[in-house]
């Protein structure tokens, strides 16, 4: 009897000290679970201040330039069928805020026209080379400013020069069913522009867009778009 509770006292004892080394360390993990907590909390802080500081300065620059090349479907007559033209393209935007600015564009446009079928000229001629060149300017809102990434839309008018016989052996534009040549016709233009940040001063566009030309007195509804390089600069007061 007398080693039975020997016994129990020591299993007792035993059960003590492993119940107050659990709840230290309960206690102790909980505390370092909190403490991870508050440190993940402020790493948090810390990384929305880093990107808020990015925006800041990514979008309170004054002035952008930009330009590149592109693809624009053009219609050369009215009754021709559409053909594929490469583009060049460069424009500068003052920015009033962060989010609104007023841009000047210069655009030229390069392809083949295709003379219609049973022409009498069309064996001389063959596809002939037309050219473009839209000059336009209007406003560009940013819709979306974030760290890697921003969203604007813009919306130009302006005129477009018309060059149709540049390369037509003499024949006239209208006698190959082109438009006729022009010095300067109404141009206008819609579109959007997504700026994938490369650094907060540079970025490379991707921006599709419509293009509406009046040539010949009647509208084209030219569809294409437009990649390319924007620097930014100047500062904002």
């Amino acid at each position: 009897m007398f080693r039975s509770l020997s016994g129990f006292r020591v299993s007792t004892q035993s059960l003590a000290t492993t119940l107050i080394l659990t709840l230290a360390a309960l206690v102790g993990f909980n505390g370092n679970a909190q403490s991870a907590r508050r440190s993940g909390r402020e790493t948090n802080a810390t990384r929305q201040a880093r990107i808020a500081r990015q925006v800041q300065e990514t979008y309170s620059h004054r002035w952008e330039v930009a330009g590149g090349g592109g693809y624009l479907r053009f219609k050369s007559g009215e009754f021709t069928q559409k053909n594929s033209e490469i583009t060049f393209w460069f424009d500068s935007t003052y920015y009033l805020n962060q989010r609104l600015g007023i841009t000047g564009e210069l655009r030229g446009a390069y392809g083949n026209a295709k003379t219609l079928q049973g022409n009498q000229f069309a064996s001389l001629v063959g596809n002939p080379q037309i050219s473009e060149y839209p000059f336009m300017a209007g406003p560009t809102y940013r819709f979306r400013l974030r760290e890697k990434t921003a969203l604007s839309g813009f919306a130009l008018g302006g005129v477009a020069i018309g060059k149709f016989d540049g390369a037509s052996k003499g024949i006239p534009a209208n006698l190959l069913g082109f438009w006729p040549s022009t010095n300067a016709r109404p141009a206008f233009s819609v579109g959007a522009n997504l700026d994938l940040n490369l650094y907060p001063n540079l970025a490379f566009r991707i921006a599709p867009s419509y293009l509406g030309t009046t040539f010949g007195g009647s509208l084209q509804n030219n569809m294409g778009f437009e990649m390319g390089i924007v620097y930014r600069f100047g500062r904002q007061q």
